[in-house]
């Protein structure tokens, strides 16, 4: 997830027509893998990291980022990996079948 404590590499924007796919889900669920993440490190499940508030700001500035560079968004709540796969290797098929047209959102964001 990109936050403002941990932005993407500077490099990234450098980069010629990269395919770059914003992935996204619901603050709710995202909370959720997160506490059971802490859970499994033996870690205190209540920190900022699992914040309601804080993991919504984490991902509007995140949804921000990729409408201000034009990517391809994919909600990911309720899909499987292999559904997501599917959506990120269509959108490279569309890449590659229009080298200079625009890619669309992969999900009718």
């Amino acid at each position: 997830m990109a936050c403002r404590q941990s932005p993407p590499p500077p490099a990234l924007y450098g980069l010629r027509r990269p395919l770059i796919v914003g992935l996204t889900t619901a603050a709710e669920r995202l909370v959720q893998v997160r506490r059971n993440r802490l859970i499994s490190l033996s870690q205190a499940p209540d920190t900022d990291y699992v914040d309601n508030d804080r993991v919504s700001d984490e991902l509007r500035f995140a949804r921000r980022m990729f409408a201000d560079n034009a990517w391809p968004v994919i909600d990911v709540t309720r899909r499987s990996i292999e559904e997501t796969a599917a959506a990120i290797i269509n959108l490279y098929n569309e890449r590659r079948a229009h080298p200079e047209g625009e890619l669309g959102e992969a999900d009718g964001e």
